[in-house]
């Protein structure tokens, strides 16, 4: 079985998609960035942006870019109205996709919330050596992505994205 470093401190950045967060209200980020914290994870960077694919795509070239920044986690932007581009900006860039991140995703908000769990278009992969996570913007999302996905694969991850 391939180990790795359950203690390895991962930099990540987190940005909140919305038309309406600000760093007041946004309860999501508050979460990922305090569950980032009880790990021992750094957050290198935090933002807010609008639900517009060339802001989203800007940020997340930059943080590509960044040498220090592993991984990437973005929330919100991921449903069905028309404002919501998460998906489309960021499944446009990556260089590959990790498809069971949303199938997995789906599946256990399945058990929580029922059908309605397929409107989530939850989706993970790589650019640039880097590992992007995109997950819904609701707090409940928030906590089940991140305590059941990502905490527990974020070292995994970087360490394939590193590996030779």
């Amino acid at each position: 079985m391939h180990k790795h470093n359950k203690l390895a401190v991962i930099n990540i950045a987190v940005l909140t998609v919305s038309d309406t967060r600000t760093v007041e209200n946004d309860e999501s980020g508050k979460l990922i960035k305090a569950l980032l914290k009880e790990q021992k994870h750094i957050v290198l960077d935090y933002k807010i942006t609008k639900d517009e694919i060339p802001l989203i795509d800007s940020i997340v070239r930059s943080w590509s870019e960044d040498d220090q920044v592993q991984v990437m986690i973005i929330t919100g932007g991921t449903g069905f109205t028309k404002r919501d581009v998460t998906y489309e900006a960021i499944s446009n860039l990556l260089d590959k996709e990790m498809q069971g991140f949303g199938e997995l995703f789906r599946s256990l908000s399945y058990t929580e919330i029922g059908p309605k769990a397929m409107f989530s278009r939850a989706i993970a992969g790589s650019f640039n050596d880097k590992a992007i996570y995109v997950i819904p913007g609701s707090r409940n999302a928030v906590n089940l992505a991140m305590t059941k996905l990502i905490l527990p694969t974020c070292q995994h991850f970087v360490e394939e994205l590193n590996r030779q």
